[in-house]
């Protein structure tokens, strides 16, 4: 095995990391982004609700939460360590190297960019993550029987609550009203901006990152390079212009 802890510690093997990573959130962001979309359906959030209730019971979905915080501190730590390694390999070209002509801003300054991703990722998710689970959030109640069904039963409860519900009511679905949270947020102009700003960087950070986790990989190829760069346009432009006009059109209702 010491060859392979040599090769992952190893300048080439880091890429690696950083490139499998990278993609794997890229994943976890076309996710994200099929959930929040649900929040312009509309239904008075039921949806985006449900959505919220599976993502944080599923006991698969706990699993891959820890396989997402997991890749999140790979890709953050092995950003730092492979900065470290080039400014020391190039004490003073480096600085000289981020004035070239030719290479865009965000391409030289991947590590602001992703920096101020981070900032913004911990400010989201004490907004929400943290909210949700430890947050005094309202419940709502969804239900598929008959109006006729549901005034019977409510009826018979003296005290609507959770226990009550399940109890009386098995067919109604008793869920934290994170759509609310989100809505409530996304009235805030600054927060408004501060995302549309985050996931503006997002973008740049997806543009130069997507194409350089396929050349590590080996698989830039002429028969390959277009769709690739189609591909990254996609995920550079499509996914983060997805996360914006949320809360726009959300402000703007």
């Amino acid at each position: 095995m010491n060859w392979f802890s040599s090769f992952l510690t190893s300048n080439i093997g880091r890429k690696l990391i950083m490139a499998l990573t990278g993609l794997f959130l890229v994943s976890f962001l076309v996710v994200h982004l099929s959930g929040n979309l649900l929040l312009l359906r509309p239904d008075s959030g039921e949806a985006f609700n449900i959505y919220s209730h599976f993502m944080t019971t599923n006991p698969v979905i706990r699993v891959l939460e820890i396989g997402l915080l997991l890749g999140f501190v790979l890709h953050i730590y092995t950003s730092v360590v492979l900065t470290q390694h080039n400014k020391k390999a190039r004490p003073t070209g480096y600085s000289a190297g981020n004035n070239s002509p030719g290479v865009a801003w965000y391409s030289k300054n991947m590590g602001i960019t992703g920096s101020i991703i981070l900032v913004f990722l911990i400010i989201h998710l004490k907004q929400f993550y943290w909210e949700f689970h430890n947050g005094a959030v309202r419940t709502v109640y969804y239900t598929s029987m008959s109006n006729e069904s549901l005034e019977k039963a409510t009826k018979q409860m003296v005290v609507v609550d959770k226990a009550n519900v399940a109890a009386l009511a098995p067919e109604i679905e008793v869920l934290k009203d994170m759509a609310i949270i989100s809505n409530n947020a996304f009235e805030n102009i600054f927060y408004v901006i501060g995302y549309v700003l985050a996931f503006g960087l997002l973008a740049m950070h997806l543009r130069h990152g997507f194409a350089s986790a396929f050349r590590t990989l080996g698989l830039e190829h002429k028969k390959y390079t277009p769709a690739v760069h189609v591909l990254g346009i996609i995920v550079s432009v499509v996914l983060p212009l997805g996360f914006a006009i949320i809360p726009v059109i959300i402000f703007a209702s």
